[in-house]
């Protein structure tokens, strides 16, 4: 028997370890292969064919690609500890109207602003996954009550669709091995 190897991408929060446990319970014979990448590549590397899926942030695939919604981040404020905006519990876009941000650069950036908003020259908006991800004794997060989420959805080429990909996309579903389409 042939072993063949589905090479799927994740972008930094995303944590698909329990993706991969249901995929090896279904002892398929298939090895799932996860390859960190960075969100500004998403898209570069499904069409580049480095990996044959990728769970991707916020991102409109247009036609050429097939996409599976999967569950929205929440969005929220990272900022030092001793952050005046610190003492909150939730935050509304009305508490930050006095404040500095300091806004995104660039889509792989998340770490640098966390790192930037712990010195304590303002706040950044990130999605909770990289708050965590990206955590630091100096830094706090409060979610944005008022903020839209973010998306994370896995996607694949329409012209690489296969059984393979569709069992992967039931197995993300919640599809168990005592699970029947």
């Amino acid at each position: 028997m042939t072993t063949s190897t589905l090479r799927v991408g994740f972008v930094p929060g995303v944590e698909p370890d329990r993706f991969l446990r249901r995929w090896k319970a279904l002892r398929n014979g298939t090895w799932l292969e996860l390859i960190p990448v960075a969100q500004s590549r998403q898209i570069d590397a499904l069409t580049a064919g480095e990996v044959d899926m990728c769970f991707a942030r916020d991102t409109d695939p247009g036609n050429a690609f097939h996409a599976v919604s999967l569950w929205e981040e929440r969005p929220v404020v990272a900022m030092s500890t001793d952050h005046v905006l610190s003492v909150l519990d939730e935050i509304t876009e009305a508490d930050l109207a006095e404040e500095t941000e300091i806004p995104s650069q660039g889509p792989d950036d998340a770490a640098d602003r966390v790192a930037v908003a712990a010195t304590g020259v303002g706040y950044t908006r990130v999605p909770m996954s990289l708050a965590r991800l990206h955590h630091r004794k100096d830094a706090t997060h409060r979610p944005l009550l008022d903020a839209d989420p973010t998306r994370i959805i896995l996607l694949w080429p329409r012209d690489a669709d296969d059984e393979l990909r569709q069992q992967f996309v039931g197995v993300v579903r919640g599809r168990t091995v005592r699970s029947s389409r």
